[in-house]
C-alpha cells in the first residue's frame, strides 16, 4: 500500500499557517491559497469543469447540548491571497481593521437557523469553518508585516488567548476549481465533536466519533500521567506539541525512543518507500542519511520535532527529502519504526503499540467510526486522516455530532 501523504506536500500549509504559534498573542495566519496539494487543475477537471463556483454548504447541529441559537460559525481565510470571511449571504467580503468593533474584536459570526439545517453557499477558497457553543469567537483583524489586514486566529492552547474560555473547534478546506478537499482537525486540539461529508462523485463522510467518542479521548488521554495536564477540564484535550510549548508536556517525552531509533538504524538498513522510489538509510555519524532516488539526510529530531513533524524532521515540497520526513515523523508518532524497518506501516494494528508513544493521536484514533483523524501533522501518510476530497462537489455538510 503507497502512502497517500507521498503526493505533493503543500497541505500541510494550511494546517500550519492557519495554526498560529503556540506563544500568548497567537501570530498572525495567512491562509495559503494553495494550501492543499494535488489541486491543481487537471486535464480531467478541465474537460468535466467539475468544481462549479459555488458550493452548497450546510451545518447539521446534533451536538445534544447547545441548540441552534447557542451555536456560531464563522468561515475564514484566504481567496486569491487575500484573507476574507464568508458573509450569510455567501458572499466574501475583504478583512478590514475597521471591522473591530469597541471591544477591540470583529463579529464575524454566522447565526445558525431557528431549527433544523443550516444552509449556506460557499465560493472558491481556502480556510476553516469555525464552530464556536455557547459564546463567540474574538478575531481580531490586525496589519500584518505588509500593511495588510489580516485575523489573529483563535489559539485554545494558549491559555491568554481570548478565546481560551470559548468552547469551539474547526474543520479545514480548500475549494477551488479542481474540486473540494477538506479534513477534520485535532493536530492543535480537540474539543467539538465534528463530522464533514462531501458529496459529488462519490458519497464519503469522516470525522464521526464513535458513541461516547468524545469522553474517551478526555479519558484516554487524562489517564496517561505524560499526558494528562493536557486535558483542559471539558473544555479540550491540548495536542501534545503545543501543550510542550505552554509547559504541559516533557520537552523530552520521546527521547529514548529516538536515542533508541538512531541507534539501531546504524547496525542496520531502514527502508523508507514513496512516490519516487524506496529510500535506505542508516545512521551515519549523527545524521540519518538515505540513498536512492536522492540523498537525503536528518539530524536527530527533538520531542518538539517529532511532534510537530517539523525542525529537524521538516518536509520541504521537494518530492524526495519531504517524503521521507513525513514517513519518519508518522512512524516517531505512531512507535512503529522499531519494529518495522520497512515503512510506511499500513496496519492500523500495528500503530501506538508500546508505552512510549503519541497517547494523544492514539485516542483521537480510537474514538472515530473509521479510525482516521489528524492527530499530527502527518497523520495522512498510508492514509490514516480524516480527510477527504472530490474533483465534482456537489454539497459539504458540517455536522456537529452528539457529545455524548
Amino acid at each position: 500500500m503507497t502512502s497517500r501523504h507521498q503526493r505533493p506536500l503543500g497541505r500541510r500549509r494550511l494546517l500550519f499557517a492557519l495554526g498560529g504559534a503556540a506563544v500568548a498573542v497567537p501570530a498572525i495566519a495567512t491562509v495559503a491559497p494553495y494550501a492543499l496539494a494535488g489541486t491543481s487543475e487537471d486535464g480531467a477537471a478541465k474537460k468535466a469543469k467539475a468544481a462549479a463556483d459555488t458550493l452548497p454548504l450546510t451545518i447539521v447541529n446534533d451536538n445534544g447540548e447547545f441548540d441552534n441559537a447557542n451555536v456560531h460559525i464563522y468561515v475564514v481565510g484566504n481567496q486569491d491571497g487575500r484573507q476574507v470571511r464568508l458573509t450569510p449571504d455567501g458572499t466574501l467580503a475583504p478583512i478590514s481593521l475597521s471591522d473591530n468593533g469597541s471591544d477591540g474584536f470583529t463579529d464575524y459570526a454566522i447565526s445558525l437557523s431557528g431549527s433544523g439545517e443550516t444552509r449556506l453557499s460557499l465560493p472558491h477558497m481556502s480556510g476553516r469553518i469555525y464552530v464556536a457553543l455557547g459564546e463567540k469567537l474574538k478575531f481580531k483583524a490586525v496589519a500584518d508585516g505588509n500593511g495588510d489586514a489580516a485575523l489573529q486566529f483563535p489559539a485554545g492552547w494558549v491559555s491568554s488567548d481570548p478565546n481560551f474560555p470559548v468552547l469551539h473547534d474547526c474543520a479545514e478546506f480548500t475549494f477551488n476549481s479542481s474540486g473540494m478537499f477538506c479534513n477534520t482537525t485535532m493536530v492543535d486540539m480537540f474539543s467539538v465533536p465534528l463530522s464533514i461529508r462531501l458529496t459529488g462523485a462519490k458519497d464519503q463522510t469522516t470525522g464521526r466519533l464513535k458513541a461516547g467518542g468524545r469522553a474517551s479521548v478526555f479519558d484516554a488521554v487524562r489517564k496517561v500521567e505524560e499526558f494528562s495536564r493536557l486535558v483542559v477540564d471539558d473544555t479540550r484535550v491540548v495536542a501534545p506539541g503545543h501543550g510542550l510549548d505552554a509547559g504541559l508536556f516533557a520537552e523530552d517525552y520521546f527521547a529514548p525512543y529516538i536515542d533508541e531509533v538512531w541507534s539501531t538504524y546504524t547496525g542496520r538498513d531502514l527502508e523508507v518507500t514513496t512516490n519516487a522510489g524506496t529510500f535506505t538509510g542508516r545512521v551515519r555519524g549523527d545524521r540519518f542519511t538515505f540513498d536512492g532516488p536522492a540523498q537525503v539526510s536528518f539530524a536527530k529530531p527533538s520531542t518538539r520535532d517529532v511532534l510537530f513533524c517539523d525542525g529537524k524532521l521538516a518536509a520541504p515540497n521537494d518530492g524526495t527529502t519531504g517524503p521521507v520526513a513525513a514517513i519518519l515523523g508518522a512512524g516517531f508518532n505512531r512507535s512503529t519504526l522499531l519494529s518495522k524497518p520497512a515503512q510506511p506501516t499500513t496496519d492500523p494494528a500495528e500503530f501506538y503499540g508500546t508505552d512510549l508513544t503519541n497517547h494523544y493521536a492514539k485516542a483521537v484514533h480510537a474514538a472515530t467510526e473509521d479510525g482516521k483523524a489528524y492527530g499530527f501533522a502527518f497523520d495522512d501518510v498510508a492514509d490514516f486522516a480524516s480527510y477527504i476530497q472530490d474533483t465534482a462537489p456537489t454539497g459539504l455538510t458540517l455536522t456537529l455530532t452528539p457529545f455524548a
